[in-house]
């Protein structure tokens, strides 16, 4: 692992995205293509908007896929994932993509899940753009997740925190609202990617940051699993740091 502190949630943000955009030229420059996986979430805002204003970056080269999504929540809800991504990245950017392939859970989520995945393993990813849970998850694998599936896509059931961060995130009024089951790409399809940018800010993730940095790798905090990634960069704010040892910031 690779970790920087920075001390506001937008230096995070530009930092990751600078990051992350070298690794997409030069994957371009290296095979004409690039294939990206993109996340979603409070964690993810300032990356995506240092992301876009990255220059020399040729996005019609670029093939991006969806994260995760909840089943049964139609793209006209505000907290759909698609439809953030369109609203925040996609329509944003200064040209098209070459695709993005979204994950619909609306109806057939498992139909969705190997639609999708079938896809994706057409396409070896890159850098992959995601975060950490307040519960250690990653994507949408709460704990205990499955570190042994090798499907892409999987149809997983959100456990209460996971609810709870959801909703005083404020993108559902209660926790009633809350859909109980996502489609999440899975550990193992995440690991796949050549490069991973894990952007964590705020104090409420400082235990998981801890539990999942400095603790033991284990599917109680899934996303301890990055230790084990020979390119995974973590970034971090003061706050999300604020738990870990001085050897580790």
């Amino acid at each position: 692992m690779n970790i920087q502190t920075s001390t506001t949630k937008r230096d995070l943000g530009r930092h990751a995205a600078e990051y992350g955009s070298t690794a997409i030229r030069q994957a371009i420059i290296e095979r004409g293509y690039a294939n990206i996986i993109v996340a979603t979430g409070a964690s993810q805002f300032e990356v995506l908007e240092h992301l876009i204003g990255q220059e020399e970056i040729h996005w019609p080269a670029v093939t991006a896929f969806h994260l995760d999504e909840y089943v049964g929540l139609p793209i006209t809800h505000p907290a759909s994932f698609r439809l953030y991504l369109w609203e925040r990245f996609i329509s944003k950017l200064p040209l098209p993509l070459k695709a993005f392939h979204f994950l619909d859970g609306q109806d057939d989520a498992a139909a969705e899940a190997v639609r999708v995945g079938e896809i994706l393993s057409r396409h070896p990813i890159d850098v992959a753009f995601v975060g950490i849970g307040e519960n250690g998850h990653l994507a949408f694998n709460d704990p205990p997740a499955d570190f042994e599936t090798q499907q892409p896509y999987l149809v997983v059931d959100l456990d209460d925190d996971c609810r709870k961060q959801q909703q005083g995130e404020g993108w559902f009024p209660t926790l009633e609202d809350v859909p109980t089951q996502a489609i999440s790409m899975s550990i193992q399809q995440i690991m796949k990617s050549d490069r991973i940018v894990c952007s964590v800010p705020d104090e409420r993730k400082a235990q998981a940051v801890l539990n999942c940095i400095e603790g033991p790798v284990t599917n109680a905090a899934p996303a301890s699993i990055l230790q084990q990634h020979d390119d995974c960069n973590i970034y971090l704010d003061t706050e999300s740091a604020s738990l870990l040892t001085k050897e580790m910031q």
